[in-house]
């Protein structure tokens, strides 16, 4: 058996403390607020600020952890590579998880080093830089903070009468203490994929079927697989996934994104060093094992003796339509009235207008594909609250 502490502990994390209590681990919670979702199936919980360093400190002194997870972006990261100086696993690594909860980092790693295709893209501090940048890239550009989750802070900027509240939504949207802005190039794209990349300790780097997605304002709204590419953009995909994960280094799955234009060109978005929002889709039966199991098997070592999609699925987003602390009151009858559809809530203790708070699932046959399935979730998560 083996200790894990878990850095962050929201649904995502909730999910893969399942697929290691399932395999008979021990696991250790940690996020800024009680209760979290996570906290709710794991062994232990610790309610600390993880951007204090010192805090972090104390939690792996007491707990003395085999392996150390983070699950969100707010964590004083640098101290993770003093955690691998002392034998503790980093999942994936402390250089990916540094790399990766910055996007300047990244995205420099990305299109300076390994050359990939991204939007073209400036970094701000100051509202000055800010209206330069923009000004250069051009209308439509993005702006999203250099670091942030779930798609707070992010905005597309279509004239210079937008870019002094794009600017501030920006750095109030920033986690941690970096603020700074990134503005991108407006992709005119196609849609949006994620391909899930499992790196392994002993094995060959895997790639889950690749997963369409919508996004609103940055963050996940409605996910389906498999997604519809033809063999040389997705050959493509997996070329670019295979060479950042190689940089970053270590073992787990990785949620890799990217833009596909209407000419078929594939572009480097960005990356997640964990289990993806948009691969919740895999909680609904449509690969042999979900993204979760997948990390669970990468992140210890265990074989993974392959991917297969097995049904074709959709999910969609539960919203909540109030701001409230305490647990909402879901109606699960109209979803489960219907078969081969499954309902997630996740379990948050505290609700805000927009505020993601379960998923609903459905799958069917491959042959069928995902059109019908896509509307069948979104009307269903729309009876949940």
């Amino acid at each position: 058996m083996k200790k894990i502490l878990l850095l962050g502990s929201g649904e995502l994390g909730k999910e893969f403390v399942i697929a290691a209590k399932r395999a008979g681990q021990y696991v250790v919670a940690c996020d800024r607020y009680d209760d979290a979702p996570a906290m709710q199936v794991a062994d232990e919980r610790e309610i600390i600020n993880m951007l204090d360093g010192e805090a972090l400190d104390r939690v792996v002194s007491r707990h003395r952890p085999d392996i150390i997870v983070p699950e969100i972006e707010a964590i004083r990261t640098e101290r993770l590579f003093d955690y691998e100086q002392q034998g503790i696993q980093v999942v994936p690594s402390a250089k990916a998880v540094n790399y990766t909860m910055n996007r300047k980092a990244i995205r420099d790693l990305a299109a300076k080093e390994l050359g990939l295709r991204t939007a073209r893209y400036f970094y701000a501090t100051t509202y000055a830089e800010f209206e330069t940048a923009a000004n250069n890239i051009g209308f439509p550009c993005v702006v999203k903070p250099l670091m942030s989750s779930s798609g707070h802070g992010q905005s597309v900027v279509k004239s210079a009468d937008e870019l002094s509240s794009a600017f501030d939504n920006a750095m109030k949207g920033s986690r941690g203490d970096v603020k700074e802005v990134i503005v991108e190039e407006f992709i005119h794209f196609d849609s949006e994929f994620t391909l899930l990349t499992v790196t392994q300790k002993n094995g060959p780097t895997l790639f889950c079927p690749p997963i369409g997605h919508v996004q609103k304002g940055g963050d996940y709204r409605e996910s389906w697989q498999p997604y519809a590419i033809s063999d040389a953009e997705l050959a493509k995909a997996q070329e670019m996934a295979s060479k950042v994960t190689a940089a970053l280094t270590g073992a787990g799955i990785w949620g890799v994104e990217f833009f596909l234009t209407k000419e078929g060109e594939v572009i480097f978005s960005e990356l997640s060093p964990r289990p993806h929002d948009t691969g919740m889709v895999t909680l609904g039966h449509t690969t042999n094992l979900s993204e979760f199991e997948l990390h669970f098997r990468a992140v210890m070592g265990l074989p993974i003796a392959g991917i297969h999609l097995e049904h074709a699925g959709a999910s969609a987003v539960v919203l909540s339509k109030e701001e409230k602390y305490g647990q909402l009151s879901y109606n699960l009858t109209e979803a489960l009235k219907e078969d081969y559809t499954r309902v997630r809530i996740f379990g948050k203790p505290e609700a805000h207008v927009g505020r993601r708070m379960g998923v609903v699932l459905c799958y069917g046959d491959i042959a069928d594909g995902t059109d019908a399935l896509r509307e069948k979730a979104k009307r269903l998560a729309d009876t949940i609250l």
